[in-house]
């Protein structure tokens, strides 16, 4: 199967992108949580830390994030309820100001990781964000870019934003049972982890998230017939998710968050 239809099946299932909970593993659930929303809280948390996220939430800078993906990040027609436009939203019920939080998109459709890495440092120039999210790997996968050269790529976008002054969280590639077995993902999961660890950056495990739904039931990630409303739903979790890792991993306290 070419790749483009691939690519066509990914973006469709990728929309319904989302994470859950285990039995007595669970991390505390926030009353305004919906309870498909919970997630365990390894999938929460990271070792790595945003220090200049920090620096701008106490000292009450602008916090300026950049979501960098791929069509998935968006819902079309709905674009409020994709999980950028989520995270945004509850980071700003969650920090202090709130108006002082701003997230932006920047959709690079089609593109492998190193072909999206050589636009970081003009992308930069122009944003001057304080965190980068970069959502990668579909493309390469799809593409069987080498696995080294994958993770190549990845480093040298990593250190690409870092020079420019940002934070970064690596998001790794969408679970697609059916996708799972048209493309060997496990390479780029695994490079892409390499990479967090040698940078000391956090990975935003989205393909376990979306795997645990799938096999648990909480989403049907498989029939596309759902459609948007299901797709809203899954991006709603998936941007709650991403601002909970961002303020655990700025090692955001009460102090920051607002009450």
């Amino acid at each position: 199967m070419k790749a483009e239809v691939l690519l066509s099946l990914i973006l469709l299932c990728g929309g319904l992108a989302a994470p859950q909970a285990r039995a007595g593993d669970a991390a505390p659930a926030d009353p305004a949580v919906p309870p498909a929303c919970e997630l365990p809280s390894y999938l929460l948390t990271s070792e790595s830390q945003l220090p200049k996220v920090a620096e701008a939430v106490k000292s009450g800078k602008p916090l300026e994030i950049l979501v960098v993906g791929t069509g998935s990040t968006r819902i079309q027609a709905s674009e409020d309820a994709s999980y950028p436009a989520r995270m945004q939203a509850i980071l700003k019920e969650k920090l202090a100001p709130a108006e002082a939080v701003h997230v932006s998109v920047e959709i690079q459709s089609k593109k492998t990781a190193e072909e999206a890495a050589g636009t970081f440092v003009k992308l930069l120039e122009a944003k001057r964000p304080t965190l980068v999210i970069w959502q990668t790997g579909t493309v390469d996968a799809m593409r069987s870019i080498d696995p080294d050269d994958f993770r190549g790529a990845v480093t040298d976008g990593v250190v690409a934003l870092q020079q420019a002054g940002a934070d970064v969280v690596l998001m790794n590639l969408q679970y697609s049972p059916r996708t799972e077995t048209m493309i060997s993902v496990p390479p780029y999961l695994d490079n892409l982890k390499v990479v967090a660890q040698e940078h000391d950056i956090p990975l935003f495990d989205r393909f376990a998230m979306m795997r645990q739904w799938s096999d648990q039931g909480q989403f049907d990630l498989f029939n596309p017939a759902h459609g948007p409303e299901l797709a809203k739903r899954v991006h709603d979790c998936l941007g709650r998710a991403l601002a909970q890792f961002v303020v655990d991993a700025a090692h955001l306290g009460p102090a920051q968050q607002q009450n």
